[in-house]
């Protein structure tokens, strides 16, 4: 039997030909559609996102080389698959397109203007890329642009003219809190502020409608101000007209609006989310008519699955008349797991493609290599002799590379460039100073006075020459402070020779930075002449440099500023690479992939933007999938297949913390499937953890109170339960707070429950929250059956499972206590910002339905200012919030009845629910 029409509205489709075709009629019921995402176990590796079902191959529908298939040359290895149900809502999916409106005196907003759009972009943060939100910008047509900067800030520019000259603009103070996902981001100018100024204030909100949050503090500005019309669309998603592409929304887009004048009139406002799937555009309220271009489309359809079909095994019954293909689809991790190549270093990885690159030689050449190859085309191989190849591998953010032997040579040359200016740089560790000043790297310089550029070295100095065609000294300059003498050797040094206009003039200057430290030198002269290019690198090096290890030559044709070194982009390319991008964030590292590899199609959920994830120790050269096992071992959050796109998303540790639920099923109404069955038992109980950092030190915390210790069963614990890991950290100081982490999740005294049911097509009001559910969000379970503990039961999601059937549709969730990441925070959070004073006890019985409790506090005392209260405390299991307190160290509470389970007694501890020290780990912020 076919799957038919059924009240799920189920569908699912298979790209054929480039285009998305229904194959739901084709699916056979016999068997359900078996769904996965996440990990079958409490590993922390997901496993690839699965969707198994059978598919009526009548004919040979589904064969692949039957050419008299209908589908004959469009069932391709990895066809993309998707399985969709409708949704509550439909939006508008970015994904490379836009949605716009024409120009028209209508959009004129001359006096404050009012941007609000509400969106779920797949990241807030895109590593290194400005993504504009809302704009009227296209090319020198200026008007003005809402983005999301670097860092999460949001920034709002204008002109006033409708040209560049006139360009002003304001960033948040603070950046977006994106936890959420959905969020409406709003910006407003106000134009006159009537203190000969202009102000810009940014605001949060659920929608356009708010309510609102400011977003930092108002951004003030001297001198009034005006916003231009110019004759360019409003743009959704992207601006128009930029010189290089990529720079995008990817995600939602649910409704937008431009108003004149602070909640002024309407001049635009698309409202994607009452639209039928696949609408071609939309009229707004303000009767613009908006048109999608590109990737962009409106749906209303959820994902349930998307994934690629890896191959079509035609099965058929002996007789011939049940012709099917059993289809086994699966996530891009399937086709990531089958192995890649290693991951080239970061330096490789980083400079090609730079602004203004001429040339460049990785030197990363293999043992036995002749000449140095370079990857830019065009350019040919460096000539060297003296050198041995892959000889110091020490340097985090390359392969190994070459040292110079006791005589050495190297030439290298630059293809001419028209372009005046040039920027030369290298990494280099020179072992120990020269006695006396030696030649350490020569520019040739064409279409200049100076032809050649110098720089040397000893333990007087460091010494920056510039030569005529004769070889006479133009200029100079020798370097004597003692401190940059002694970081030019000992350590990995960058060295940079660059020249820069200095009114008329040209500026010759060395500078090298400390790769380890950041610490940065220079030396600089001046000299009459044009800056020229640069048309070759040459060393000749003796028995002073022997040991010297050099690499990662790049050319540029742009030249530095006068009086800085840093505006170049030969200096700013290698910034972080050069160390493997080592102490950067978990979270960075993901974003920073995602840029580089993307066919990932990878993102990120930041917990706390203003609180970093874990600091990384330096990217090392491997496959990707092992560096993102080593993001998520090292910070413990959570990598999983996003289920409506071919993709990856990382969700940090902190996004776990403190989460409101997303799923709420009550017991006693039905809404949970039986069994739901503890599990009572050791496994992953490791309370002695010792951490390593990876080439580093170590940290080991032993957990000795409490039922999970590591005290012996006879004192009260479960006996020594060992844990020893080496991860990838930034710093030694990590590895103990971390190894503190890991005993905290492994002596957590709460009952797991690995599984829980429900059936949606019995309870088909929790559909449109399932639907939002993924991995790492949080499923609260109220008025649990008492045998099961007491409640509320909070449990994060690790496993999703559709099993949809044409009238059946169960979710299997398989889930992890919650109560771990409950966690305090460092700030005054309302909710988790209070601690329990501690070894508060009960002083005698209390029932479920006392309203008065006593309580001993023998240290510290409890809070009795009535601004503090209400808050939730724990007794015996039992959550009750405290209405009041009184006596001098707070030893009588009254309480509001919330629902027990049993009788608490005397002698049971007391602690807040909200961020304990002693049994709440504690996030800053």
């Amino acid at each position: 039997m076919a799957f038919p029409e059924t009240p799920l509205g189920l569908r699912g489709e298979l790209m054929l030909g480039g285009s998305w075709v229904d194959i739901t009629k084709d699916i056979y019921t016999r068997e359900p559609i078996r769904i996965a995402h996440g990990t079958a176990n409490e590993g922390a590796q997901p496993d690839p996102a699965s969707c198994a079902f059978l598919l009526n191959n009548a004919g040979g529908k589904y064969s692949p080389k039957n050419v008299m298939g209908p589908n004959y040359g469009r069932l391709l290895r990895n066809a993309p698959l998707r399985i969709t149900v409708p949704a509550e809502e439909s939006w508008l999916r970015l994904d490379g397109g836009h949605a716009s409106t024409p120009h028209s005196a209508a959009l004129a907003t001359p006096g404050d203007l009012d941007l609000r759009a509400e969106i779920t972009p797949d990241d807030w943060v895109v590593y290194r890329r400005v993504w504009p939100i809302i704009a009227r910008w296209e090319g020198a047509a200026v008007g003005y642009r809402l983005s999301v900067l670097l860092d999460g800030r949001l920034e709002l520019a204008w002109s006033s003219t409708g040209t560049s000259a006139g360009l002003r603009a304001a960033v948040s103070t603070a950046p977006v809190d994106g936890r959420g996902g959905r969020l409406c981001v709003r910006a407003v100018l106000d134009v006159d502020n009537g203190a000969s100024g202009c102000t810009v204030t940014f605001y949060a909100g659920p929608t356009t409608a708010g309510p609102w949050t400011t977003i930092g503090a108002p951004v003030v500005s001297a001198g009034t101000t005006s916003v231009a019309n110019p004759s360019t669309p409003l743009v959704l998603g992207t601006m128009l007209g930029l010189p290089y592409p990529g720079i995008a929304l990817a995600g939602r887009v649910h409704r937008a609006e431009v108003r004149a004048g602070i909640n002024g009139t309407l001049v635009a406002a698309p409202d994607f989310t009452g639209l039928p799937d696949g609408a071609a555009g939309v009229t707004d309220s303000a009767g613009r008519a908006w048109t999608l271009t590109g990737a962009a489309a409106i749906s209303r359809r959820e994902a349930l699955f998307t994934g690629e079909v890896p191959g079509w095994p035609a099965r058929w019954t002996g007789a011939g008349h049940d012709a099917y293909v059993p289809v086994q689809a699966a996530g891009i991790l399937r086709r990531l797991n089958q192995g890649r190549r290693p991951l080239e270093s970061t330096l490789r990885r980083r400079i090609p493609g730079a602004p203004g690159l001429l040339a460049y030689w990785p030197m990363e050449d293999a043992e036995g290599s002749t000449q140095l190859y370079s990857p830019t085309p065009g350019v040919r191989p460096i000539r060297v002799s003296g050198v041995a190849m892959a000889a110091d591998d020490s340097l985090p953010g390359s392969a190994p590379l070459p040292t110079l032997d006791a005589v050495a040579t190297l030439t290298a040359t630059v293809p001419a460039a028209s372009a005046a200016g040039w920027h030369v740089e290298m990494v280099y560790h020179l072992p120990t100073l020269p006695a006396v000043l030696t030649e350490i790297v020569r520019v040739n310089i064409a279409g200049s006075s100076a032809r050649s550029a110098h720089v040397f070295a000893s333990t007087t100095g460091i010494r920056i020459e510039a030569r005529n065609a004769d070889g006479d000294v133009l200029a100079f300059f020798t370097f004597t402070t003692p401190a940059a003498i002694a970081d030019f050797a000992g350590v990995w040094n960058r060295l940079a020779v660059y020249v820069a206009d200095d009114a008329g003039q040209t500026r010759l200057t060395a500078a090298w930075r400390d790769i380890t430290t950041g610490g940065r030198w220079r030396a600089s002269t001046l000299y009459s002449g044009a800056m020229g290019t640069a048309a070759a690198v040459v060393g000749n090096w003796g028995g002073a440099t022997q040991g010297l290890a050099l690499g990662h030559l790049g050319v540029f044709s742009v030249p530095g500023t006068p009086d800085s070194v840093g505006a170049a982009p030969g200096v700013t390319i290698y910034d972080g690479a050069d160390g493997g991008y080592a102490r950067e964030s978990a979270v960075d590292r993901v974003r920073r992939l995602a840029v580089e590899e993307p066919l990932l199609r990878l993102s990120a959920r930041d917990g706390d933007i203003s609180t970093p994830s874990e600091q990384m120790g330096p990217q090392g050269r491997t496959e990707v999938l092992a560096l993102l096992g080593e993001i998520v071992d090292t910070d413990a959050g959570i990598l999983a297949e996003t289920m409506d796109r071919l993709g990856l998303v990382y969700r940090d540790r902190a996004t776990l913390y403190n989460q409101e639920p997303t799923l709420t099923l009550d017991y006693a109404a039905g809404q949970v499937a039986p069994p739901l069955e503890p599990a009572d038992d050791d496994a992953d109980r490791p309370n002695d953890v010792t951490v390593t950092r990876a080439g580093g030190s170590s940290g080991r915390v032993v957990i000795e109170e409490g039922p999970n210790s590591a005290l012996p069963p006879e004192e009260g614990g479960i006996g020594a339960y060992e844990e020893a890991v080496t991860l990838s950290l930034g710093s030694d100081e990590q590895a103990r707070p971390i190894a503190g982490w890991r005993a905290h999740l492994g002596t957590w005294d709460e009952a797991r429950y690995p599984t829980v049911r429900v059936e949606l097509h019995r309870r088909p009001e929790l559909i449109p929250d399932a639907l939002r559910l993924r991995v790492g969000d949080l499923v609260r379970i109220t008025n649990p059956p008492v045998y099961t503990g007491p409640g509320p039961l909070d449990l994060i999601v690790r496993r999703i499972e559709h099993e949809p059937r044409p009238r059946a549709w169960v979710l299997t969730l398989g889930v992890v206590p919650a109560g771990p990441y409950r966690v305090g925070v460092v700030g005054g959070d309302p909710a988790h910002g209070r601690v329990d004073t501690s070894g508060t006890t009960l002083t005698g019985v209390a029932s479920t339905t006392d309203t008065l409790i006593r309580v001993a506090t023998p240290t510290g005392g409890w809070t009795q200012d009535l601004t503090d209260l209400p808050f939730d405390v724990q007794a015996g299991g039992e959550v009750m919030t405290v209405t009041d307190i009184v006596g001098v160290r707070g030893d009588r509470f009254d309480r509001s009845v919330t629902g027990g389970w049993g009788t608490a007694t005397s002698g049971q501890t007391w602690t807040t629910t909200g961020g304990s020290t002693a049994d709440y780990s504690v996030q800053g912020g």
